[in-house]
């Protein structure tokens, strides 16, 4: 496998840090052709993905696509393993970008606009990554499996799976009733 220069790992390691692995903006005096190989060559291993820019939530562009729409860069699950990240955190993070764009363009975001997103970084080993892995297995993961899990009340683990996984990081989180465990959270 090979191992990323400095100045990929840098921009790995601060995608890291962001709300929804966003790799931009890129390191100071990085620009013109010099970024675009770097990332050109962090795309082609794997590292780096194009997703539409959410304007919306300020995200910024890597590039125009035209009518007002543009790409933005986030860093893979690949690409965040390559600095030790742990894997389950990273593909909870990606497969919620990859949620597909709505056809109708979102409006711009103003200086007033208060629904902003927070950046939010998410460390391995941490009770949010634990209760990521949690609801990523097939079965889910029920309120009282998460309080065992992470010894907290029940009132903040259905907290921090609405506010901190659904509404901070987007996550598309499904819950189900099943009978004999009560409501089951799910990662698709």
């Amino acid at each position: 496998m090979t191992t990323p220069s400095d100045t990929q790992s840098l921009i790995l390691s601060r995608a890291a840090t962001r709300p929804g692995n966003l790799a931009l903006p890129l390191p100071e005096g990085l620009v013109g052709a010099a970024a675009k190989m770097v990332v050109g060559k962090m795309i082609a291993r794997g590292w780096l993905e194009e997703v539409e820019a959410n304007l919306r939530r300020g995200e910024p562009m890597w590039r125009e696509t035209g009518d007002g729409h543009g790409t933005t860069l986030i860093a893979t699950e690949a690409g965040l393993e390559a600095i030790g990240i742990e894997p389950v955190v990273a593909s909870a993070i990606a497969s919620a970008r990859r949620v597909k764009p709505k056809a109708k363009p979102e409006p711009v975001q103003t200086p007033c606009d208060t629904n902003t997103a927070k950046p939010v970084a998410i460390r391995a080993g941490t009770k949010q990554a634990q209760i990521i892995a949690m609801l990523q297995r097939p079965e889910g993961a029920s309120i009282a499996e998460i309080v065992a899990a992470t010894s907290w009340q029940a009132h903040t683990a259905r907290g921090a799976i609405s506010g901190a996984l659904k509404k901070k990081l987007g996550l598309p989180i499904a819950a189900e009733k099943v009978e004999g465990r009560g409501t089951v959270y799910k990662l698709p």
